[in-house]
């Protein structure tokens, strides 16, 4: 049977236009689809690469997109905890672990008006106190390179470089710029400091009145807390402290074997942490019964994790300490960092970690017996190691609560 002409005529025009849609369809949006691999080893990932590298009509950065996609997929856990490190990175992560840095000797902040980084400490012994830079000092070049309106990062990433190599910074002194050359060297970071506290009780015994409570600040629980810590609290006994206070705000954790090391040291005999792994370890740390039998209390906030978290935490659960501050991070998984072999690596939660009582963290965190918010500025301060002791309201609550814990005659 024939078909009619005129039908005919009608049906290849509606097809033309069909096509002529479909087409510019095709070249405004990429609509054609062609199949990128046949193999039956197929991998996604390695095919959009291959396919960005080799048909991406600009310039693509192979290191970018890995470090992207890497990036990308940690992330695409949804695991706060977990983290890639691009292989530019991995130095500065590692040295980071290890309490020590390549560099000059100095803290710094940055200043109000973004014309450099000031000076706010000078490391005994280090190559900047050695060339004479003093706290108070504004530098504003490096290498001859203004350091105006960059960041922290970016500066300390330009004075910072490869052992034995020569920096120069010019630094802003009451007006006058001055430029000094330095080799940088290796250089450890103070972990634990301690700190003999003055008290004023008047309705105390004369033998009360002062230094009577030491602290001790710990930075994070990484290389060198537990030996650092444990001799910052034997010097503050010996000085004749007979109350401890324990600052781990803004403290990130670190090493499970650093923290029970400090445990075992303050705590009597019972158990520590606990470790749960997905490759089905399961492991309990324990203190034996010696231990430090002195009031004690613990500073922490919301920047307080893992195994700074656990510190505060164990002290609780044994009743030997107070906690004062605002509710902690609420971590309550371990990471292993894997290497990759282009040098870059990834930490992944492999595990749930567990208190002295058997309590899981994760989403929780701690809330400290007595909630105490500092205001804006004094959060500033605290963080830049700027807050004295008589303008934090957090200590101060602590130290009025040992001070009652004072048995007087």
């Amino acid at each position: 049977m024939l078909l009619n002409p005129k039908g005919a005529k009608e049906m290849k025009k509606k097809v033309l236009i069909v096509l002529s849609y479909v087409l510019v369809a095709a070249l405004a949006c990429g609509a054609t689809l062609f199949f990128v691999s046949a193999s039956t080893d197929y991998n996604k990932l390695e095919d959009l690469e291959n396919l960005i590298l080799t048909s991406f009509a600009g310039d693509a950065d192979k290191t970018k997109i890995e470090d992207a996609a890497a990036d990308a997929m940690v992330n695409a856990m949804g695991d706060r905890w977990s983290y890639y490190i691009p292989a530019a990175e991995l130095p500065s992560f590692l040295e980071n672990s290890e309490n020590a840095y390549v560099g000059i000797g100095v803290t710094v902040q940055a200043t109000d008006d973004n014309s450099g980084l000031m000076v706010i400490a000078v490391q005994p012994g280090g190559p900047a106190e050695e060339a004479g830079v003093q706290v108070g000092d504004v530098i504003i070049q490096v290498d001859g390179e203004s350091a105006q309106d960059r960041t922290v990062t970016e500066i300390s990433a330009m004075i910072k470089g490869e052992e034995g190599t020569v920096v120069s910074i010019t630094v802003l002194r009451s007006g006058e710029g001055i430029t000094m050359s330095m080799t940088r060297k290796r250089m450890e970071t103070t972990v634990a400091s301690s700190k003999l506290l003055g008290i004023s009780r008047p309705h105390l015994p004369a033998k009360l009145l002062n230094e009577h409570v030491g602290l001790v600040t710990i930075q994070n629980f990484d290389e060198r807390c537990a030996d650092e810590t444990i001799a910052a609290i034997k010097a503050l006994l010996n000085q004749g402290a007979d109350m401890l206070l324990f600052d781990v705000r803004n403290n990130p954790g670190g090493y499970v074997d650093e923290l029970t090391k400090v445990l075992d040291y303050l705590l009597p005999e019972g158990n520590l942490i606990r470790t749960v792994g997905t490759d089905g370890s399961d492991e309990t740390v324990t203190s034996d019964a010696d231990c430090v039998k002195v009031p004690m209390a613990v500073l922490v906030n919301e920047n307080t994790y893992s195994a700074a978290e656990l510190f505060a935490v164990d002290l609780s659960e044994y009743g030997v300490a107070r906690i004062f501050g605002q509710k902690t991070s609420g971590k309550g998984f371990f990471q292993q960092v894997f290497q990759f072999f282009d040098g870059s690596a990834a930490g992944i939660s492999i595990g749930r970690y567990y208190t002295s009582q058997g309590n899981n963290l994760e989403g929780i965190g701690l809330t400290p017996d007595e909630e105490i918010k500092l205001d804006d500025e004094s959060e500033v301060l605290l963080y830049n190691g700027m807050l004295e002791p008589e303008n934090d309201a957090q200590l101060q609550a602590a130290l009025s609560y040992l001070m009652d814990k004072v048995v007087t005659p």
